[in-house]
């Protein structure tokens, strides 16, 4: 099955944002934000979403030091791609995410100046950058 329909998630402790992206079009949209409480995702609501878009594949970010190196929240990321890899039987990639929180704030500023900087608009547009860098690169392939 080639990959048509991809789903992007920003995971965070507090938050995981959400974006879905094609790659006939080579564009990525953000869909929403979901709260986790303590790093547990609300798994029904992710179900739903995954249910409703059917991707043929998932892109977590991979969050790093500016360095490269891991950190705490890196080990976590990659149990979630892990588990949505299982449970969903859907393959599922990791993109590095440095500095996408800083360009959805970015963006989300220049667009609409400091009202745009709600939380949950920032994750889901950093997981629509993530998401995008990823497809980019696949595309590039």
């Amino acid at each position: 099955m080639s990959i048509q329909i991809i789903l992007g998630f920003d995971f965070g402790i507090k938050n995981i944002g959400i974006a879905i992206g094609q790659l006939i079009t080579g564009t990525t949209s953000p869909i929403c934000s979901l709260k986790s409480k303590e790093g547990i995702p609300d798994w029904t609501k992710i179900g739903k979403i995954i249910k409703e878009w059917q991707p043929s594949a998932i892109v977590v970010g991979l969050p790093l030091n500016m360095d490269g190196t891991e950190q705490h929240i890196t080990n976590c990321a990659k149990k979630f791609a892990d588990y949505l890899n299982d449970k969903y039987s859907i393959n599922v990639y990791m993109q590095d995410e440095r500095l996408s929180t800083i360009e959805a704030r970015s963006e989300l500023f220049r667009c609409g100046g400091y009202s745009a900087l709600i939380k949950k608009s920032i994750d889901s547009n950093s997981a629509a950058i993530i998401l995008q860098d990823w497809i980019i690169g696949y595309l590039s392939k």
